[in-house]
């Protein structure tokens, strides 16, 4: 069986993509020389938490996911990222391949908060390999990708951030059902406005309650109001 290992040298971001992409860059190396005529890959990236250190505000953007940071010895487990296939063309010794992953930015996936909620640092990766290669100097054989096959990566936030930025500048994401959707549109044909943003913004100020003036100072039962002595001229 040819002894394949796996390395993470880089990720960006993909400006070209139709939706938010990452594109982490793979070192493939085959011991000995090995002649690989493909490799069928299948990679999948889950985030290991405990691997690096939250501030407070971090540590509070985390609490849906994890719960409070007495409780991180048990609760931080791994969060799964992406699962994803790539298809390497032959080599020899060593190749360089792509892997593409798009992303999402729904925040109720477990992998879009935990990110949200960094605001500094690297995300701590860990990418599990399986899939077929077919090698063979002076023939062809098919053999698995040993199941123990992995790599460790430490994703920079600000990479993820950029990526964000792409695709949705200064804006965030919210998914909504269908029929909430449809009463939204609803509302914002019957009252002619012009953006999503000035959609939710009147539903806002209509669910606002109206301010009331602040309370004069109290007055004491049966009291009399006060009188202001005059002096005859």
């Amino acid at each position: 069986m040819s002894d394949l290992s796996f390395t993470c040298t880089g990720v960006r971001a993909d400006p070209y993509a139709a939706g938010p992409t990452l594109v982490f860059r793979l070192r493939i190396t085959a011991a000995g020389g090995a002649r690989v005529h493909a490799l069928a890959l299948r990679c999948q990236i889950r985030i290991e938490p405990a691997r690096r250190g939250y501030g407070p505000a971090e540590a509070e953007g985390l609490a849906d996911l994890f719960g409070e940071r007495s409780r991180w010895g048990t609760t931080l487990q791994p969060v799964q990222f992406a699962q994803v296939p790539v298809m390497v063309p032959g080599f020899t010794s060593e190749t360089e391949t792509d892997l593409v992953v798009p992303c999402t930015y729904d925040m109720d996936i477990a992998a879009t908060r935990y990110f949200e909620a960094l605001q500094e640092g690297e995300v701590p990766l860990l990418m599990l390999f399986s899939g077929t290669a077919f090698t063979g100097d002076g023939g062809f054989r098919v053999e698995p990708v040993p199941w123990d096959r992995e790599a460790t990566f430490r994703m920079p936030v600000t990479v993820w951030r950029e990526m964000l930025e792409q695709h949705f500048p200064g804006c965030g994401w919210l998914r909504l059902p269908a029929d909430l959707m449809a009463d939204l549109l609803a509302y914002r044909s019957r009252n002619a406005l012009a953006s999503w943003e000035s959609t939710v913004r009147a539903l806002l100020d209509a669910a606002e309650p109206r301010r009331q003036p602040p309370p004069g100072p109290p007055r004491l039962a049966g009291a009399l109001p006060r009188v202001t002595e005059r002096t005859a001229p």
